[in-house]
């Protein structure tokens, strides 16, 4: 029998969620080829939401534990991979070079990401960008709340690419940057950090409204070089030739 109880408030619940599960997998209560519990009935038996559990079981999927299928659900994998990608974020806490590195790799996937995403998206995917920015500008900045719609925002970008892949490897390493960031807690916000942030989402927002892939991905890396340096690494200056122009960022809070 499961023994999945409530987990705590916290910046991790996804990663609560996921050990737990993780958990069951390992003591056998849970098998190879057991389906699990619906989302829904595991939203109500840990107390979060759906989108909670749906990256949690995304997580569980990248680490090789339980593999997914549309319109029945998911289920414990039948044997352990032997190559999965795990990136723990205590040790990203203490290896500089190893955060700079996933950095580098958030660039290669979401920059390319951003112009898939102004060529593909739909209205109900601009809306998502935008719904996740307005919650952004309307939350102390680098507040869980921020940083979970931060996370929203490029979630957003990735499933507007259509392209299952990116989307999971866009929020496997979104959350690990996030995690990351919470976990170090040394961050000094300031309204010129907060500031900085919006504008770039909201270029890329603009870029993405526009369809335009080629701003959209200029647009992006800047965004990515601006967040490394607020958490002090060097901005990846030679992804993308200068700039030539900025695109006027929109409200957050509606087109322009």
């Amino acid at each position: 029998m499961l023994k999945l109880d409530k987990v705590s408030r916290g910046p991790h619940l996804p990663t609560l969620v996921a050990s737990s599960i993780s958990r069951e997998i390992a003591r056998g209560r849970l098998k190879p080829g057991d389906q699990l519990p619906t989302v829904q009935a595991l939203a109500e038996t840990f107390g979060v939401s759906r989108n909670v559990v749906r990256e949690a079981i995304a997580r569980l999927g990248s680490e090789g534990l339980v593999w997914s299928q549309q319109g029945r659900g998911a289920f414990v994998a039948e044997a352990p991979k032997s190559t999965v990608l795990k990136i723990d974020h205590a040790t990203l806490g203490q290896d500089g070079d190893a955060f700079r590195s996933l950095f580098e790799l958030r660039g290669a996937l979401e920059v390319r990401a951003a112009s898939l995403a102004a060529d593909r998206r739909t209205d109900e995917d601009f809306e998502a960008m935008r719904r996740a920015l307005t919650t952004m500008t309307a939350s102390p900045y680098g507040s869980v709340a921020w940083l979970e719609a931060d996370l929203d925002f490029h979630r957003a970008i990735a499933a507007a690419t259509r392209n299952d892949y990116l989307v999971q490897f866009i929020g496997f390493v979104a959350e690990r940057v996030r995690e990351s960031i919470l976990a170090a807690g040394d961050q000094h916000p300031s309204e010129d950090m907060a500031q900085a942030t919006l504008s770039e989402h909201g270029r890329i927002l603009a870029a993405i409204e526009a369809q335009d892939g080629v701003e959209a991905q200029w647009a992006m890396q800047a965004h990515l070089n601006g967040a490394a340096e607020r958490v002090g690494l060097p901005p990846d200056e030679t992804a993308l030739p200068a700039r030539a122009k900025a695109t006027p960022a929109p409200a957050a809070g509606g087109r322009r």
